[in-house]
């Protein structure tokens, strides 16, 4: 996927009822970007056999697998 630009970033924002000024659209692209490139990696990850946050127990210290 190709990096958006401020003039994409703008038409999306206004889309999306976020009407932005002209001299926000390239700080708002580069911040889309880098949040895209972010997710990017995360989505590489691989969590294996990471249990789902729903079975953390911060009062008990970790993560107990019912079972």
């Amino acid at each position: 996927m190709s990096e958006l630009t401020p003039g994409e970033a703008a038409s999306l924002a206004a889309r999306a009822g976020l009407p932005l000024d002209a001299a926000r659209h390239p700080d708002v692209a580069a911040v889309a970007n880098h949040i895209h490139s972010v997710v990017t990696v995360l989505r590489d990850l691989d969590f294996g056999d990471t249990p789902p946050a729903s079975l953390y127990r911060a009062e008990e210290g970790g993560c107990h697998v019912a079972g």
